[in-house]
């Protein structure tokens, strides 16, 4: 590898002393002179028409400035889907009826939180409650209640996904064996620390500052723009430091349309923080789904056809559904080489919160089905499940015919990295009863080519400013949310500009100072808001090698770099200037002016998904109680290839993390429902995984590749860590105690329930 200053070096996080000594500042900090507080008013019923809402009553409580209603806004739909209108279905209040218990009807502004709190308690709302329906598989059949009217959504199905390639049903006929599996993936909360909140301030010459926990801080912008009817410059947009988001946070909420309507009748700045009961019952969460899978395969385990089914839970609205439902079908062949394929999904609206995007993006659910099968498929054949993930496992350069071209590609050797690190080959299948290993594996998206809300703007963009001290500003529109992406961008322009770390300045997430940037999703910030910050460091790198060329040796050729302060002839290191000499010598011929680039970003011709991928292997070892069911983490090895790595410490950071997530979807995390209601709205019930659960051995090995589209040859380390937990973990338990559980969360009772169950078959 190249002898870089800081890329692939372990770097702390810049953001990270604000955060371990409490400076950092979120959202729920910011207080502002006449604040007031604003609350909203939820349905009690998960589907019901809207007949009459009485505010008399709360308008008239000694302390209430102002109460809103749908009656109050433009009655306009919003979602992410700006560039395809039948698929906003969302008001920021509910208008003729409620469709989830938690849906806003109204909010209040008032001078504190209690009085808020009593004035929804006088607000009157008149219902009447309808037949309403709470499963996919009961909402497409005829004759259930319809959730929206139009002739778009029959059978409440707001959108079907389907491609293919290849001829599935010929392939079929021609396969030594073919098997058929169902599974259902259960909805999980964000669970998020920090809850969603926003604070907005309108001022007197008509413009909106709203201060919130965002993953996007210009969809918000622009959506906040569309149903307040005013211009998107002059709303500003301020993303303080964020509590997590992992999908949950990248769309425009109520409570920031809310607290910005409330502002603007008041003429005071109002803030909407919502409880934890609220962030399970009314925000998103991963989309529940119904999953079939048929595989058609050879005896030498060839994996030759294959077909997928799937019903998903979106809930009352589309969200970002559309886009995990699509993707949960195209990751379904990742990261194996499917020659056939065909794929059908449907996004189904039922009567309990939205479901949308979250880390992964409809990835957990396809890789769960995908290496659940394929472990199935090596158990029928008597093979090696590793074996026969080195055999079909994708290669640098293939094809999905109409979606995608893989780059780089480092599967097999992250395959072969997590065998040896595990000694797989001594352990698979000769553990004693109660203890096994298993294997896992995945590839994913680094950045989604989407640009849902119609922005003319680039991908990703950055602005460097460097001072005549050698300091650098970095101004990126991306949305750093806990991943790491602000140290990430640090490096880049570090590396390029040969100035140490301490010396790099970023400055993000303020749609007033900052280019616009579509955000932190689909893992794409390393790449997308790398590249932009890279081009636009190379821009004055230029302009110091012209100033030093003209210094040294005029009228002859030579190539130039920047390293460790200094300008050099790459030929001659010995010969060069201080960068401090060449900045101060730009600037005054510059009359003053700081050096300044210019970096965008916009994927084009890279298929319809992203313009590169990252793949790994996962394998676990663990324990399973044989008398209560509990599953105990013994290790986790994950050999992860992400191309150049750019931070070696936040991708090791990343990979635990994103282990700890995966597991506590495999073992313990759901979000229960009954009629529409969640049942465990709060963080005592709702089991995440804590300290004593996670594994004390993990073991994070990074397989480096090189990849072309990247900045430094880089790509992810953030949303596709999370994708092959489950299915790892469930094949792990099997090799363990030999029951397959297709039916997520993989609990101590459902392991038990199979135990018994093999126990009967097996007579004894």
């Amino acid at each position: 590898m190249s002898n870089y200053s800081v890329i692939g070096k372990p770097i702390q996080r810049i953001d990270g002393y604000e955060k371990v000594t409490g400076a950092a500042k979120f959202t729920t900090d910011i207080r502002l002179s006449g604040m007031l507080w604003g609350k909203m008013l939820r349905s009690p019923h998960p589907h019901a028409k809207i007949l009459n809402i009485d505010t008399s009553k709360a308008k008239k409580l000694p302390g209430v400035k102002a109460v809103i209603t749908s009656a109050d806004t433009l009655h306009i739909k919003y979602s992410n889907w700006r560039r395809y209108p039948h698929l906003m279905d969302e008001t920021p209040l509910a208008e003729d009826k409620v469709r989830y218990i938690g849906e806003p009807v109204a909010a209040v502004a008032a001078i504190d939180e209690d009085i808020a709190e009593e004035a929804l308690g006088l607000i009157e709302v008149d219902y009447e409650v309808l037949p309403a329906v709470f499963d996919p598989l009961e909402a497409i059949k005829d004759g259930a209640p319809q959730i929206h009217e139009g002739p778009t959504v029959k059978n409440n199905i707001s959108e079907a996904r389907h491609f293919e390639f290849g001829d599935v049903d010929e392939a079929f006929k021609k396969c030594d064996r073919v098997r058929e599996d169902t599974f259902y993936l259960h909805p999980v909360s964000h669970a998020f620390l920090e809850p969603t909140n926003s604070v907005a301030s309108w001022d007197l010459n008509g413009r909106l500052t709203i201060w919130t926990s965002t993953q996007t801080p210009y969809f918000i912008q622009t959506l906040l723009a569309m149903v307040l009817g005013i211009k998107e410059g002059n709303i500003r947009v301020i993303k303080p430091h964020v509590g997590g988001g992992f999908g949950g946070k990248m769309e425009l909420f109520s409570d920031q349309y809310c607290a910005a309507r409330l502002s603007m009748l008041t003429g005071k700045p109002v803030k909407i923080e919502l409880d934890r009961e609220e962030v399970f019952i009314a925000t998103r969460r991963r989309h529940p789904m119904y999953y079939t899978l048929k595989t058609g395969y050879m005896k030498d385990g060839t994996l030759v056809a294959k077909e997928a089914k799937v019903y998903t839970d979106g809930g009352a609205y589309n969200a970002m559904g559309p886009t995990s439902l699509y993707l949960s079908g195209f990751f379904q062949i990742f990261p194996y080489t499917i020659p056939n394929y065909r794929y059908d999904g449907f996004h189904i609206y039922t009567n309990k919160n939205p479901s949308s995007a979250m880390r992964g993006f409809g990835g957990p659910q396809a890789e769960f089905t995908c290496d659940s099968q394929i472990d199935m498929i090596a158990d029928d054949l008597g093979m090696d499940p590793a074996e026969i993930r080195l055999k079909n496992g994708m290669k640098p350069g293939h094809v999905i015919p109409g979606l995608a071209k893989v780059g780089s590609c480092g599967f097999e050797e992250c395959v072969k990295k997590a065998m040896e690190s595990t000694k797989w080959k001594e352990k698979k299948g000769k553990l004693p009863m109660g203890r096994g290993i298993g294997m896992g594996c995945y590839g994913f998206m680094s950045g989604g080519v989407f640009n849902w809300i119609d922005s003319p703007y680039a991908y990703s963009a950055a602005y460097i400013r460097m001072n005549v001290d050698c300091t650098v500003d970095v101004y990126i529109g991306s949305a750093e949310i806990g991943q790491g992406s602000d140290t990430v961008a640090a490096q880049i322009a570090a590396e390029v500009l040969g100035v140490p770390m301490e010396d790099v300045k970023v400055i993000r997430g303020d749609t007033d100072s900052c280019p616009p940037d579509l955000g932190a999703w689909g893992s794409r910030q390393t790449l997308m808001t790398g590249n932009a910050v890279k081009m636009a460091a190379e821009e004055i790198k230029k302009q110091l090698i012209e100033v030093t060329a003209s210094l040294m040796v005029p009228n002859v050729v030579y190539d130039f770099d920047i390293k460790d302060g200094r300008v050099f002839i790459k030929d001659r290191p010995e010969r060069g200037i201080e960068l401090a000499e060449v900045v101060k010598t730009a600037v005054r011929a510059r009359e003053g002016q700081a050096l300044f680039g210019r970096g965008i970003y916009t994927p084009h011709g890279k298929g319809m998904v992203s313009p590169a991928y990252s793949f790994g292997a996962q394998v676990a070892e663990v324990e399973v109680d044989l008398e209560t069911g509990k599953v105990n983490m013994i290790q986790v090895t994950t050999a992860h290839d992400c191309g150049q790595v750019i931070n070696k410490l936040g991708v090791e950071g990343q990979l635990e993390g994103a282990f700890v997530m995966g597991q506590g979807y495999a073992l313990s995390e759901n979000l229960i429902t009954d009629e529409g209601k969640v049942l465990n709205p709060s963080l005592i019930d709702y089991k995440l995984m804590r300290a004593p659960d996670i594994p004390d051995n993990f073991t994070s090995l990074m397989v480096e590749t090189h990849e072309p589209e990247g900045p430094f040859g880089a790509k992810e380390a953030g949303e596709g860590l999370t994708n092959p937990n489950a299915g790892c973990i469930a094949n792990t338990i099997f090799d363990a105690v030999g029951v397959r559980i297709k039916d997520m969360p993989i609990t101590p009772e459902k392991i038990l329930k199979a135990l018994d169950e093999k126990k009967k078959k097996e007579g004894k």
